[in-house]
């Protein structure tokens, strides 16, 4: 995906149409239709409608302050990876009821606005489709590319969707505005639900091309990729309590088939685990399957910045110090003198950089002061850099940040935000998607030259991490594994080290929760976590995960209003 025009959501074909899509509120989203110049009756020529999936790709960025589509809340946040941070616990209240899970409440105002700008996203794909079913390829030549370009989006919030309520009203693009109220959030399983959104990913998979003439429309690849997660978590059966009850092997197997596409395609792991992470020209690399794309100044408004993601700048930044590291985290890149992880006690006791190894993804994912700030010793980091100490502690999330010297760097007081893509999926996903899915199946074997070419990449991924005089700002070493050597390569052991490799891989990416709840241990790592930093953080001294309630959020209370009490909540809420 180099080297081609970049794809710009924020055209001014797009603020004409995304304008004809908004919908009035939360509450009648789903009866009100399009207000505005255009609407899916008055189409008719191929720009047109090519505008109306501009519209549907640009809510991929529509994101704000407190519905970040980069899942940090959800799925860094409501895990062991990270605090709430901010200025205390009131500080976004909400997210601190989310984070302890005790006083999660339905008719919370974040949960119904997750659930409405993720069917916004589905709305519109839905509204392209339905315009694009009375055409034929004679009158618009892309239309199976387009179609299935849609057919991904919907896909994507889909997956999100389910993941975060599990049980939703499924609604295509054969389903009239008027008959909306009338679909369930239980007329389809989860299971089912997960097949209709493989079904999307797979059409795709048929219908796109290997490569786009525009950066951030979606490829074949990025739909294999997608697929192949989908079918994962489809692999892992759930009882009507969110147990996991058992894994599909014919599943596993469909995961391996749609990762062996990915796996021979142009797209690869970068030679720096920092390239990832940078703006500028390492944007779109080869490890970035499909991402988000961002700008500003250019005619949209106020720009198409990451207002998703900007309460996680540092204090020193500019505000707002949300999305703090945990020392949980940040303890599991300790490494032994083997250069492996502590699988079994990294927890025993808090890194002491001074002493202790690391592995060097801590320093590309995690800063703390003392250190420089996105490799920059320029700007040194210290604790006026963080808000609230006691609380939430000194550390800062890197990934989703930039240098305050970029020109990408973007004041939008109070705030500080940026238009670094966001990765939505990458290349080192699918291999452990992959690695997984072998170990499941019994062939652990096959998945150790999986894991190990990120624990390569890892050990290889240095050069950036110095302070001024050139020293190394943390003691590295990180190590293949070796079965027989630092690991008896057992199923078991297996299975822990591609559980930790994720972990430490896509630290702070968003995933975190949703890989314990599709392995079935969240309930014993949240409160295995609770009771070891009840002690140092006052935030926990009331927090517990309830097995069989707190896998799913609640159906928002907004929605079942909506619905005439329709939908049903979902369990012990």
């Amino acid at each position: 995906m180099m080297n081609i025009n970049k794809f710009k959501y924020s055209s001014k074909l797009f603020a004409l149409l995304a304008s004809a899509l908004l919908m009035a509120s939360c509450n009648d989203m789903l009866e009100i239709g399009p207000r505005g110049v255009l609407n899916e009756d008055q189409v008719s020529s191929p720009e047109e409608v090519d505008g109306f999936v501009i519209a549907a790709y640009s809510q991929l960025g529509n994101d704000e302050i407190n519905r970040a589509f980069s899942m940090y809340q959800y799925g860094n946040v409501r895990a062991d990876d990270a605090y709430k941070g901010g200025g205390g616990i009131n500080d976004g209240d909400v997210f601190h009821f989310m984070e302890t899970f005790v006083t999660s409440r339905p008719d919370q105002w974040n949960y119904d606005g997750i659930w409405f700008n993720i069917y916004v996203g589905i709305r519109r794909a839905n509204e392209g489709l339905r315009i694009m079913n009375n055409l034929t390829e004679q009158e618009y030549p892309l239309l199976l590319t387009r179609q299935a370009e849609l057919r991904f989006l919907r896909g994507y919030w889909y997956l999100m969707l389910e993941n975060l309520f599990k049980n939703i009203p499924y609604i295509d693009e054969n389903v009239p505005a008027s008959d909306y109220g009338t679909i369930s959030n239980r007329e389809f399983t989860r299971d089912e639900i997960l097949e209709k959104i493989a079904a999307d990913f797979s059409f795709a998979t048929e219908h796109l091309p290997e490569r786009q003439e525009q950066i951030g429309r979606a490829d074949k690849y990025a739909a294999y990729a997608f697929l192949a997660k989908t079918r994962l978590y489809q692999a892992y059966k759930q009882d009507e309590n969110h147990a996991v009850v058992s894994i599909d092997r014919p599943l596993l197997e469909e995961v391996l088939k749609a990762t062996e596409p990915v796996l021979s395609s142009p797209y690869g792991l970068e030679d720096d685990f920092a390239n990832n992470f940078l703006p500028g020209s390492y944007e779109n690399g080869k490890e970035s399957i499909m991402a988000v794309q961002f700008s500003s100044n250019d005619g949209a408004g106020r720009g198409r910045v990451n207002f998703g993601d900007m309460l996680t700048a540092p204090q020193g930044l500019g505000c707002c110090d949300f999305h703090k590291p945990s020392q949980t985290l940040v303890n599991a890149f300790h490494t032994n003198q083997a250069g492996v992880p502590l699988l079994d006690n990294y927890n025993n006791g808090n890194v002491d950089f001074a002493v202790h190894t690391v592995d060097p993804r801590l320093d590309h994912t995690v800063s703390r002061p003392g250190v420089p700030w996105k490799y920059e010793p320029a700007h040194m980091v210290t604790n006026e850099w963080s808000r609230a100490i006691p609380i939430y502690g000194a550390y800062n999330s890197m990934k989703e940040n930039v240098s305050p010297d970029c020109d990408c760097f973007i004041n939008i007081p109070p705030f500080y935000s940026n238009t670094k893509t966001r990765i939505m999926i990458r290349y080192a996903d699918v291999l452990l998607l992959r690695a997984e899915a072998l170990i499941e199946l019994g062939r652990h074997t096959e998945a150790l030259p999986l894991i190990n070419q990120l624990r390569e990449r890892a050990a290889s991924s240095t050069t950036r991490l110095k302070m001024d005089d050139g020293t190394p700002i943390s003691r590295y070493l990180v190590r293949p594994y070796v079965d027989g050597e630092n690991i008896q390569w057992t199923l078991e052991n297996a299975r822990k080290a591609l559980r930790f490799e994720r972990r430490l891989e896509l630290a702070l990416e968003g995933s975190r929760f949703f890989d314990l709840i599709r392995w079935g241990i969240a309930d014993q790592e949240m409160n295995s976590f609770f009771e070891h930093e009840r002690s140092t953080r006052t935030i926990y001294q009331s927090a517990r995960f309830t097995k069989g309630r707190d896998e799913f959020l609640p159906i928002p209370q907004n929605q079942i209003f909506w619905s005439m009490n329709l939908y049903e909540q979902n369990p012990r809420y």
